[in-house]
């Protein structure tokens, strides 16, 4: 496995900027991170490190891995740190390391459409049992505050006359179906996490996770940016599997850890945070986005056509029945002052440069 590069230190810079005043209360306090070797996590890792570097907070972050040397060959800038420690094991049986974590993230569990559809029961085992397992450790390790990553699945389906969903909205994936597992699994340890933060008395954080783009969003999965930006760098054409109609948003990863360091340690306790930019794009929109980006330009293949889709504007009449996936984030906003400050061109564009760099 090739290394990755590290980080774009503008990008680095960025969190630090808009989180630098919250801090101070780790000062030489030690963090425990699930699902850190993921997407999420190599932006909290590298984060981190950033702002302990850059504030010299001696914290230190203890990291749970599958497999330690495989990460030491994707991300040696990280593997080799001090302050950081990976411990190997699978998130529903690891041992528990000794001392005391003031501050745990969870953020295992990958939003895999595969193993959603293939293994659902897999799925949902993983995510339940792997939140118990948490628990169990933090129950022990004198936590204070508690990050889950949660997701926007927790809703269901987005009703289409519904444009942008808040945490206030009551529905929830269809229990009946298998596909549901990612959601209800989310759901379920929302629940867990709620209950056990009252039995022991510490502050949970609840971040539901809705879509991003920027470096270490995987290329070939079930994510549609990252695979209009993988078909673009092969040279195209970018290919949308649908029609183009459903809508979408895009935070910049830089802005999504900015969000999560910023829940963790100032959200209110038991109030879930949608965490997603608020601006809504068609598939068809987002596929020029990604293809304006490069030149040659690659062109566009949608695999089906809609009579009632308008070409010119990328996106379908206004009231006619569309796919979302798009969350209100006015809480974050007015609460906790977080924005979406990367635009979407300009995240597409330090994705792009991110991955093609030497």
């Amino acid at each position: 496995m090739p290394a990755c590069p590290p980080l774009p230190r503008e990008d680095l810079d960025h969190v630090l900027s808009h989180t630098r005043e919250l801090w101070e209360e780790a000062r030489g306090q030690s963090f425990f991170i699930t699902g850190g070797t993921g997407f999420f996590g190599m932006w909290l890792l590298e984060s981190f490190c950033h702002v302990n570097d850059a504030l010299s907070l001696d914290m230190r972050a203890t990291v749970l891995t599958r497999n330690p040397e495989a990460f030491a060959q994707k991300a040696p800038h990280l593997a080799a740190r001090s302050d950081l420690q990976f411990i190997r094991g699978d998130i529903r049986s690891f041992e528990f390391p000794p001392g005391e974590f003031p501050y745990i993230v969870h953020a295992a569990t990958e939003a895999s459409a595969k193993l959603n559809e293939e293994a659902p029961q897999e799925m949902l085992d993983a995510i339940i049992g792997g939140t118990r397992r948490v628990l169990d450790f933090a129950a022990g390790a004198r936590v204070r505050k508690l990050l889950l990553t949660s997701s926007g699945a927790v809703y269901g389906k987005q009703p289409s006359e519904i444009t942008h969903v808040s945490e206030e909205y009551l529905g929830a994936p269809d229990p009946l179906q298998p596909g549901s597992a990612y959601g209800e699994g989310k759901r379920v340890s929302e629940h867990m996490v709620a209950v056990h933060a009252r039995q022991h008395h510490y502050e949970v954080k609840i971040a539901r996770c809705f879509a991003f783009v920027g470096p270490h969003l995987p290329l070939d999965a079930h994510f549609a940016i990252g695979n209009f930006l993988r078909d673009a760098m092969t040279g195209g054409p970018i290919r949308v599997g649908g029609d183009g109609t459903p809508y979408r948003s895009y935070l910049y990863a830089a802005d999504l850890a900015v969000w999560l360091w910023t829940i963790l340690l100032c959200g209110v306790p038991l109030r879930p945070y949608n965490v997603g930019s608020g601006e809504d794009y068609s598939i068809a929109q987002i596929a020029n986005s990604v293809a304006t980006a490069f030149t040659p330009t690659p062109n566009i293949v949608r695999a089906q056509r809609n009579s009632a889709y308008d070409p010119a504007k990328h996106r379908p009449p206004v009231g006619y029945p569309v796919s979302r996936y798009v969350p209100d984030a006015a809480r974050a906003r007015q609460e906790l002052a977080l924005e979406g400050w990367v635009p979407l061109g300009e995240a597409i564009m330090r994705t792009r440069n991110w991955c093609l760099r030497p």
